[in-house]
């Protein structure tokens, strides 16, 4: 094997590492993500080190649900400081994701997902990384798959780092916000966080039954 073979497979084994400590030992309460997040927060920096690997790690192993955690992280740290910690963790989490999925192939990531996910280049790589944006902005599809494919797909790292990170900011600042409305009892706020998610589902609903976008031309699954 190729040394970057070796070096994601070493990533790979460090994740489920993590995520099999996360589920067993961490004695994080599933149910109560803002105690664990109040938790956090009083380690100072390292707790912010832990959330950030914890958010990076729910990408590349996805049954660890992570949205929960990022709205209560809103309610602790604070809309802002939460938007970057967890987009910081997210956008690390695709980056890995994707990288094993270029090094390991389609086979691989069927073993750790479940399923073989395509993205096809065939209108070209700016489409593909247009393409990385909208569904990370709209959520339709997991990150974790659509990252894996991407590296599947043999899409550039420029066309898929900068489309992610830009898809992946409104959508964690938006959970963020949420939390931090439901905090703060800001009715302003959260009304404009629930406009939002509105949207989201009315173009999460397009994107999946009408083929907005064009999607289903260049996503597929088995």
């Amino acid at each position: 094997m190729k040394p970057s073979h070796w070096i994601a497979l070493f990533v790979t084994a460090l994740c489920a590492i993590f995520s099999g400590w996360l589920v067993t030992q961490a004695g994080i309460d599933w149910h109560s993500p803002q105690q664990w997040i109040q938790y956090l927060h009083g380690l100072g920096w390292i707790g912010i080190l832990v959330f950030i690997s914890f958010s990076a790690i729910a990408i590349v192993v996805s049954p660890i649900p992570s949205t929960p955690f990022t709205i209560a992280a809103g309610t602790i740290w604070g809309p802002i400081q939460a938007g970057i910690y967890g987009t910081i963790g997210i956008y690390l989490g695709s980056i890995i994701a994707y990288w094993i999925g270029r090094t390991w192939g389609r086979a691989t990531v069927k073993v750790l997902t479940g399923k073989a996910i395509y993205l096809s280049k065939h209108r070209g790589e700016k489409y593909l990384g247009w393409v990385v944006m909208i569904t990370h902005m709209i959520p339709v599809i997991p990150y974790d798959l659509i990252s894996y494919g991407a590296g599947i797909s043999g899409l550039s790292f420029i066309w898929f780092a900068l489309p992610c990170l830009l898809g992946i900011m409104p959508c964690t600042f938006l959970l963020t916000h949420l939390g931090a409305a439901i905090m703060l009892n800001s009715s302003a706020t959260l009304a404009i966080a629930l406009v939002f998610i509105a949207v989201l589902g009315v173009l999460a609903w397009g994107v999946k039954r009408r083929n907005w976008f064009g999607l289903a031309d260049v996503i597929s699954f088995q």
